[in-house]
């Protein structure tokens, strides 16, 4: 009596999914070896089980059957609807190899799994209870690791995660760190692929492996392989393997489109933040798709993408109601009708905003003015077409009165009228910083500064309009919250001796930088010591007009005690007023930076003795020798952490024991163009100093 069984091609799916398995822990993946496996051999012990086997439809493989030619597949299933092949009972069952007649002999031929079409083993793949399974098998061939890599997390059969959970019930509901456990995708992972290693393979394996590791959260891309570069099959893959992507970054990538994007917005819809820099194929087309599929964009980076405009703004305005940050920098196509969307539909929404190189005009300014509400950061940079009404009319809007950061650089537009109108409608501004703008005097500067009654940071670049009288003037009437000034670069600073009358100082300043500003001199910081008599810390760097005379008495006025000090490339400074120093503040002093000052042994033998917190020195290029370092070395309480003595030519391998007892502390060490010191003396250095970071 004959037992019947009726099987449908997911049946037959199974059987091979039984062999996939087998081979991906048991068998035959080594290398680049093709994997070959003996389908009649796994065909009778499926069918062992059953005297019956039959055909049910084929609706597994939508393209059809998986068998081009129907002679074929008939030596192992009939091709009839519902048609019973019948065995009779037996012990065994057993289904031979085709034989192929080679020459005068029959030779049966192995049959391999690499005949299979993409559509079966994508089959099989999918049916694979776990993600360490998949993964093994992405290990096999560049083939299955693309077929495994595609298969989205919504296509895994439910047969196939019933069975993961029958395995897990069956040993009590507990998996051992040591099994296979899938993680759910909470997308906490990162991952950074730079230059060559930046591949379609690569992504495609990071698609893979994150998948049961908590699934892909952030994805960085930088440059790409000249020869196999990232394309849109990349992204692919990580659109259908990472769907808890939240963070995209794509940098360099000459091969990316508006395919490859399109990808990641059909697959990955919790997208939060996403940086394009320097992808010319992608367009406005994408963009849009992203807008569309990815609602949670909070965070927009587009840098150099000559071929999104307008267009792509509008539809990341209207559909992602939780913009928080844009930065749109060199794209050619943007004008204001994309800034004027995205502030508008974003006005309570919106905090940073950063427009670099465009070509807006005083339209957005405007738009700004009247519709950011909730910005807080906001930078202007190279915006050659707006004027100094753009700014007059953004200050008048009464809009940014969150405004508490604002960068301004190579704008022709800022001018005294439009600065000191940008003061009074920022009435919470706490950092500027200005940049490069030729227009602004003095008297621009003072206005602006009694505006701005919250500022607490100023900062001047090569405003070379500003002089001394601009500069005391600021510092004066900038209010009882400023903390930080600096001038760098400022040429129309020049040392006069003012005469200011008794004025009530700034006791709210702490740090106080002057970079290379060359009319700075020695009345000027004499000034300064009088005005600022809570600084802490201290940057005078590549002044040449500054000599002792002028330091000290800043020096001396200085009452809560000097913590970092930076007098670089002051060259007309001598050991007393370092001495001064380490006398005066030594209780407090952190840094010291003397690179390139006319100082000797004697200001380190000052430093030695009274710096105890010190642990930043850098005494580069200055006559230090090896007394100097026996110096530091004698000094038992002394913790240096950082220490440079670059270009100290006097300083030789006889420093040997002294840097050897400074390095019990030391983390980083600067020997660069200390030519008396060996190579063999550093070699030894290194191996005693392991935790020490050491240039040579």
């Amino acid at each position: 009596m004959h037992s019947c069984f009726q099987a449908t091609y997911g049946d037959v799916l199974a059987f091979f999914l039984v062999g996939s398995l087998f081979f991906a822990l048991f068998g035959g993946f080594l290398g680049g070896e093709q994997c070959r496996f003996d389908l009649p051999g796994f065909f009778e012990l499926y069918l062992c089980q059953s005297s019956f086997l039959s055909v049910g439809s084929d609706d597994f493989c939508p393209g059809g059957s998986i068998y081009p030619n129907p002679k074929e597949s008939s030596h192992f299933l009939s091709l009839g609807h519902h048609v019973d092949v019948y065995f009779p009972l037996r012990k065994k069952s057993r289904i031979s190899a085709p034989f192929v007649f080679s020459g005068e002999r029959f030779e049966q031929k192995k049959p391999s799994i690499d005949v299979l079409p993409d559509e079966c083993l994508f089959e099989i793949f999918r049916r694979l209870p776990g993600g360490q399974e998949r993964s093994a098998c992405a290990c096999v061939s560049k083939r299955w690791l693309t077929l495994v890599s595609n298969i989205r997390k919504d296509e895994i059969t439910t047969q196939a995660l019933n069975l993961k959970d029958e395995s897990t019930d069956k040993k009590g509901g507990v998996v051992s760190e040591d099994e296979d456990q899938d993680v759910e995708g909470d997308g906490y992972l990162s991952r950074s692929l730079e230059g060559k290693k930046a591949t379609d393979v690569r992504l495609a394996a990071i698609a893979v492996g994150t998948a049961s590791r908590g699934g892909l959260g952030k994805l960085f891309i930088r440059g790409s392989n000249s020869s196999r570069g990232v394309t849109a099959v990349g992204l692919r893959a990580i659109s259908r393997g990472c769907p808890s992507l939240r963070v995209l970054s794509l940098w360099s990538l000459s091969y990316v489109g508006d395919e490859g994007l399109c990808q990641i917005a059909d697959g990955c819809h919790q997208l939060e933040k996403l940086d394009l820099c320097h992808c010319p194929a992608i367009t406005d087309k994408s963009l849009i798709a992203v807008a569309k599929s990815c609602p949670n964009l909070t965070d927009l980076t587009i840098e150099g993408c000559a071929n999104i405009g307008n267009e792509g703004l509008q539809a990341v305005a209207s559909c992602c109601p939780n913009l928080k940050s844009v930065s749109i920098k060199d794209c050619p196509l943007v004008g204001d009708q994309g800034i004027a969307s995205l502030l508008s539909s974003a006005s309570y929404s919106l905090t940073k905003v950063k427009l670099h190189a465009l070509k807006i005009t005083d339209v957005s300014l405007a738009v700004i003015g009247h519709y950011g509400n909730a910005v807080t950061d906001l930078s202007l940079i190279s915006l050659p077409n707006v004027s100094e009404k753009g700014f007059w009319v953004m200050g008048n809007g009464h809009g940014l009165q969150k405004l508490k950061s604002f960068t301004v650089t190579s704008c022709r537009g800022v001018t005294d009228l439009g600065l000191e109108a940008v003061g009074k409608g920022c009435p919470n501004l706490k950092q500027f910083c200005l940049r490069k703008c030729a227009f602004l005097s003095d008297n621009g500067l003072v206005s602006f500064a009694k505006a701005a009654g919250s500022l607490e940071s100023l900062q001047l670049e090569e405003c070379h309009r500003i002089t001394q009288f601009g500069f005391f003037g600021s510092l004066l009437n900038c209010g009882a919250k400023l903390k930080a000034i600096s001038f760098v670069n400022c040429l129309g600073i020049k040392d006069l001796n003012l005469g200011l009358p008794s004025l009530s100082p700034c006791e709210s300043l702490r740090s106080l930088s002057i970079r290379d500003c060359p009319g700075f001199g020695d009345s000027s910081l004499a000034t300064l010591g009088k005005l600022c008599p809570q600084l802490q810390n201290v940057e005078l760097s590549g002044l040449h007009g500054i000599t002792d005379a002028g330091i000290l008495p800043l020096l001396e006025s200085c009452e809560a005690g000097l913590v970092k000090v930076n007098l670089s490339g002051c060259v007309n400074l001598s050991d007393k007023a370092v001495c001064v120093m380490a006398d005066l503040h030594g209780w407090t002093l952190e840094m010291i930076n003397l690179d390139g000052c006319k100082i000797s042994d004697g200001s380190v033998v000052a430093i030695a003795e009274n710096c105890l917190l010190l642990s930043d020195l850098d005494v580069s290029k200055c006559s230090i020798t090896d007394s100097g370092i026996a110096a530091l070395a004698r000094s038992n309480q002394i913790n240096l952490q950082i220490l440079s003595v670059s270009g100290c030519t006097m300083v030789s391998d006889k420093s040997l024991p002294s840097l050897g007892k400074l390095g019990q502390t030391l983390l980083g060490l600067n020997l660069q163009q200390c030519k008396a010191i060996s190579s063999s003396a550093v070699d030894l250095l290194v191996e005693q100093l392991w935790r020490c970071d050491i240039l040579f």
